[in-house]
């Protein structure tokens, strides 16, 4: 059974990038990190099931400006996460997907923050649970290091960064060239 659901994932499913977090300097006291590092990238195939669109408020305008708060649910199978992410040792939990953790969409080129990983939706099917449900919500940048080796992650997600020091600075006689974005 777990192998026919591995394989309809991989069939209708999408390829992703799961991304585990790096804490590079934890507040005990709260026990939040104000700065995440990036520096894994596992590819692993990904069911989206809201396949009409990106779900969630959507686009809406505030006095601050406009923010997007598009979602998505993403269903992975345990067994995958732990032959490619759980093993190697790099994820926050070892025992199933984090909150906080990234999953990288390369199709629409967007980051998802994991808000929230059902472990028990379906609930034991034929006698055992075969996948996670990552309910996700849009990544917003906040100066994360992201250095996976990956060229398409890495350099789509410093553009995307309001941190100018992420930037290569060209420097053309003397004066330093600031991009527009």
């Amino acid at each position: 059974m777990e192998d026919i659901i591995i394989e309809c994932l991989k069939i209708y499913g999408f390829d992703t990038y799961y991304m585990p977090r790096k804490a590079v300097n934890e507040d005990t006291i709260l026990g939040e990190d104000t700065l995440n590092r990036f520096e894994h990238a596992y590819p692993l195939e990904m069911y989206m099931q809201n396949v009409s669109g990106f779900e969630g408020d959507g686009d809406l305008m505030s006095k601050f400006g406009v923010e997007i708060k598009d979602t998505a649910t993403f269903i992975v199978a345990r067994r995958r996460w732990d032959e490619t992410v759980s093993r190697t040792g790099n994820a926050v939990l070892t025992t199933r997907p984090a909150e906080g953790d990234i999953v990288y969409f390369p199709l629409t080129k967007a980051y998802f923050e994991i808000k929230r990983v059902e472990a028990t939706d379906p609930f034991f099917q034929v006698g055992k649970l075969y996948v996670y449900k990552l309910e996700c919500e849009l990544y917003r940048y906040s100066s994360e290091t992201f250095d996976t080796g990956i060229t398409d992650i890495d350099s789509n997600a410093v553009s995307k960064s309001f941190n100018l020091n992420d930037y290569n600075l060209l420097m053309e006689d003397g004066e330093q060239l600031l991009f527009e974005y």
